[in-house]
């Protein structure tokens, strides 16, 4: 077994050398172009003079670039995103979409809405805590489990963990949690106390 993973760290080696080796040598090389600038100059002997030169390219031109990435579609809601990196030795590019999960739920709710589910499409927008809280504020809560008006509200209420994370009956809910754990233990501690008094002679 240490002879074969010996023999496979050389011949990777050997493969990065050789690797490396050929982009050094390609990036490397100078590249010597030659020009030759001619001027005349008018004067009563009608000289000629002519000079030379040779211009030294050190390093070959960037070549990575980002891809396009084009989403023809109007209607999906994704956003297209590329970026490329050029080292002396070594290009990378590359592109991806992003997914815009706001718009797709906006995208929903207008279908629900225009097919008439009107209570459905406000279901999903209360999906977002900004909706959840305005409606809320509003006097008008969002539907639970089928029900609306006064009786989504004490729903909501009475099952505040099932609102969206972040709300502010969710934030209340767990504000109100502590301070009865809090409150309890002082209870449990004081019943300690009492129980067990400090019999100290």
């Amino acid at each position: 077994m240490g002879r074969i993973s010996t023999a496979r760290v050389a011949i990777a080696a050997g493969f990065f050398l050789v690797v490396t080796g050929g982009l050094f040598s390609a990036h490397a090389t100078d590249t010597v172009t030659s020009s030759t600038v001619s001027s005349t100059v008018s004067s009563s002997s009608n000289t000629v003079s002519t000079s030379s030169g040779n211009t030294v390219v050190d390093k070959t031109p960037s070549t990575a670039s980002s891809p396009s990435v084009v989403v023809n579609n109007s209607d999906v809601c994704v956003t297209g995103v590329s970026a490329a990196l050029q080292t002396g030795f070594l290009g990378l590019s590359g592109g991806k979409t992003i997914r815009d999960k706001n718009c797709e739920r906006l995208k929903l709710a207008r279908s629900l809405y225009g097919m008439g589910l009107k209570v459905a499409g406000v279901s999903l927008l209360c999906q977002d805590k900004r909706v959840f809280d305005a409606m809320m504020a509003a006097g008008t809560p969002c539907p639970y489990d089928g029900q609306i008006g006064d009786k989504a509200k004490k729903a909501w209420l009475e099952n505040p963990g099932k609102a969206p994370e972040g709300t502010r009956l969710v934030i209340e809910a767990g504000k109100a949690a502590e301070r009865k754990a809090e409150k309890e233990a002082e209870s449990s501690e004081a019943e300690a106390d009492h129980q067990d008094p400090d019999t100290t002679p």
